[in-house]
């Protein structure tokens, strides 16, 4: 009988070089956004070598802790944007989410029905809820009406901006000689204790930090180590084929966005037990569109989500001083993230549609290889 060994590239080589593709895939990206930034701030008459000098130097210790705070919420916002990414749902409503989730674990902190952190953990619970909440209103529409996750959601934003501002009113505490609302302070004994990286306060890290880990690491598990999981994903990839599996894809919708609004209920919690400790007009703004692009940079993936918070984290932060420094404005770093989240999913598609040419020429090799005795026999057995 003859067999035919496989050789070592037959067996290996498609996964091998679509592994690598897959890895060098986010560095081509960033050399592509680098060039194409390049090329723009060439176009405007601005220096392109100080500017990337200036971007791209070592951050002191205070930048270093605010890049990481800032990643921190930024990974959150990822990872609730990402979850409905992987049941094939564009939850565009976690600016919403937080921001109503941010007001009401403020006030429920602000009263302190209980103490110490039995209040922290009731308002932490508190924004999840809400952020659930709202998010799983744009769940039930589209489980039940058919009704397009990305209009809903963008509609709970404006309508979230109007509910807050209208209760931030008759919430807020009257400051003498300010014009600025603001929700009362979390009391001292219910803050989240910020942790040290350096030499005075402005070198201090959320202690939320920890929690957001915690956050990705029961993503990840969730995803892959879960019945649940295995359903979000199988429906998000297919519905039809879920379907024929006894898989409810209107349950796993409303599911999906009830866990996704429930993340987004925690973007703003490092801000107000970390750093504001009240919830005001002033209140960060802008979170949940960014996770929208850091969840599309990092695929998915809790440690690539991380590195996508990281980068833009870095990115805004050493932009503060080109202002100053170089006279050029630090809105070029916005250009720079988008062209970066831009050439990541280029680069990704063609990486995807590459490895899938790869395996069909594997087959064909395995086809074209096997013994002609053997395809004559495998032939009848299917005619019989």
């Amino acid at each position: 009988m003859n067999t035919v060994t496989p050789t070592r590239a037959t067996r290996t080589d498609p996964r091998l070089v679509t592994l690598v593709l897959r890895l060098g895939a986010p560095a081509l990206a960033l050399v592509a956004a680098f060039a194409i930034t390049s090329l723009v701030l060439v176009l405007a008459g601005d220096p392109v070598g100080e500017v990337w000098s200036t971007i791209l130097s070592v951050p002191e210790t205070r930048n270093l802790a605010n890049i990481i705070n800032n990643a921190t919420v930024l990974y959150l916002s990822g990872v609730a944007v990402a979850i409905g990414f992987r049941m094939n749902l564009f939850n565009i409503g976690v600016d919403g989410q937080y921001r109503t989730a941010a007001f009401v674990a403020a006030v429920v902190a602000g009263e302190a029905w209980l103490p110490g952190f039995l209040n922290t953990l009731l308002a932490l619970m508190a924004a999840m809820a809400v952020g659930a909440a709202w998010a799983g209103i744009a769940g039930v529409l589209r489980a039940t009406r058919g009704v397009s996750e990305v209009i809903s959601t963008i509609m709970l934003n404006f309508i979230s901006i109007s509910v807050v501002a209208y209760l931030l009113r008759k919430a807020a505490v009257a400051e003498p000689g300010s014009n600025s609302l603001n929700t009362k302070e979390v009391p001292e004994g219910s803050r989240i204790p910020n942790l040290s990286i350096g030499d005075g306060p402005s070198t201090e890290v959320y202690g939320f930090v920890v929690i957001a880990a915690l956050v990705g690491l029961a993503y990840w598990f969730m995803l892959n180590r879960t019945r649940f999981g295995f359903d979000l994903r199988a429906t998000g990839q297919s519905s039809t084929a879920a379907i024929a599996s006894g898989i409810s894809v209107k349950k796993m919708t409303i599911s999906a966005m009830l866990i996704s609004g429930a993340v987004a209920g925690l973007v703003g919690m490092p801000i107000l037990f970390g750093s504001s400790f009240t919830y005001g007009s002033t209140f960060q703004p802008g979170l949940g569109f960014a996770g929208i692009a850091i969840a599309l940079l990092g695929r998915n993936h809790p440690i690539g989500i991380a590195l996508g918070a990281l980068l833009f984290a870095f990115l805004d932060e050493q932009s503060n001083p080109l202002q100053i420094l170089v006279g050029v404005s630090p809105d070029i770093v916005n250009i720079t993230q988008g062209v970066i989240v831009l050439t990541v999913v280029v680069s990704y598609e063609l990486v995807r549609r590459y490895g899938v040419r790869l395996e069909q020429h594997a087959v064909a090799r395995a086809l074209a290889a096997e013994p002609a005795g053997r395809r004559d026999t495998s032939e009848k057995e299917v005619s019989a």
